[in-house]
């Protein structure tokens, strides 16, 4: 009888901790509708999180940017990093380098095609190199008239425009994650006045590495000069150029006040990052981890994007506290330039170099 009575005991406390524990197979349901549970209530939340990503390997991704301190592109990938931990319970996670801590952009993509890194930021040009698509980024001032969402929807929603662009990205052995931008724009700053179109003759302005952006340069009579971005505060500071061309935060975190007279709106090229990871590693992922990182992209653009605007403001009020002249050109400024016939036989000639995505993108903004 002690024998039966024990035997009953034992299967009563089983059960009992069948009752009360989970299912063991990682099989946790998360939020029908796909959203994240909020942070401060990690308790409750998150064993339902992390349960969809408990049977997967832990991975760890890394990822760099060349970007300046606290440029958007930086910004953008360390909130990209935050969301991907968050939205797997740290399963997936990043190592982030950012500020050229792996050199300029050139070595980082390098790295990336190889799959040294798996993930890396930049701005659209020097992307070309790689993906020669990405030369539609380079049309003149074809952004200028339009707003952050009109760019949005053209850049990041399902278009020919952006399926196209996505084809070029994985033909090259990349993936395309997604474009930043908040319609502000690549300026010019200077110790040359730059009130005319006449005065850029003969300016010595550095550039990026770009055919396409110093043809513009050329298109205006000026003598572009690619330099290595780490190089550009000394040639600035020695006279041995006048100019240089960057967005508005990079200008500030680069203190430009310092050594250039000038702030002109030249507004000649969007001011937009670009993300990619390496198509082998990301290939390679379960589906579960390629949909937190498809998230954790719009999570991070959702951060970053509201903030461009005052982000390029804050900045241009630093530079011209600082000492800088800020110069504003009006419409008839742009439209002379973009009529200038060396202007649009550029136009024509992006367009045949990246098989007609130019004139789909020119239809998305429509």
């Amino acid at each position: 009888m002690k024998k039966v009575l024990a035997l009953v005991l034992s299967l009563i406390m089983v059960l009992s901790m069948v009752a009360c524990g989970g299912s063991g197979d990682g099989s946790s349901a998360a939020p029908a509708d796909g959203s994240t549970p909020a942070a401060d209530s990690q308790a409750d939340t998150q064993p339902a999180e992390a349960g969809k990503y408990d049977a997967l390997d832990p991975v760890v991704m890394i990822g760099a940017d060349a970007c300046a301190v606290g440029a958007a592109g930086q910004l953008w990938g360390e909130a990209f990093a935050k969301y991907v931990a968050e939205i797997t319970g740290n399963k997936l996670t990043v190592e982030y380098h950012p500020n050229s801590e792996f050199g300029g952009d050139e070595p980082i993509i390098n790295m990336l095609q190889t799959n040294d890194i798996q993930f890396q930021v930049s701005q659209t040009a020097p992307i070309v190199a790689y993906v020669p698509e990405m030369a539609a980024f380079d049309l003149p001032m074809v952004f200028a008239a339009y707003d952050a969402a009109t760019i949005d929807k053209a850049i990041n929603g399902d278009n020919e425009f952006t399926q196209g662009m996505k084809a070029a990205y994985n033909d090259k052995g990349f993936v395309l994650l997604g474009f930043l931008q908040g319609a502000t724009f690549r300026l010019t700053t200077s110790n040359k006045e730059l009130k005319t179109i006449d005065d850029f003759k003969g300016l010595q302005i550095r550039t990026m590495n770009n055919q396409n952006h110093m043809a513009f340069w050329q298109a205006l009579g000026a003598e572009p000069t690619p330099l290595g971005w780490a190089d550009v505060p000394d040639a600035l500071r020695n006279g041995l150029i006048q100019a240089q061309e960057n967005a508005a935060d990079t200008c500030a975190g680069a203190h430009f006040e310092e050594v250039q007279k000038y702030l002109a709106l030249t507004n000649h090229i969007l001011y937009c990052n670009q993300m990619a990871m390496n198509k082998e590693f990301y290939d390679s992922l379960d589906p579960a981890y390629q949909e937190a990182i498809a998230e954790a992209v719009q999570k991070a653009t959702a951060e970053i994007a509201p903030s461009l605007t005052n982000l390029d403001l804050d900045n241009k009020k630093l530079l011209t506290d600082g000492g800088m002249e800020m110069i504003e050109y009006d419409a008839d400024f742009y439209n002379t330039i973009i009529n200038l016939p060396a202007v649009q036989e550029l136009y024509t000639k992006i367009d045949a170099d990246v098989n007609g995505l130019g004139s789909k993108l020119q239809a998305a903004l429509q």
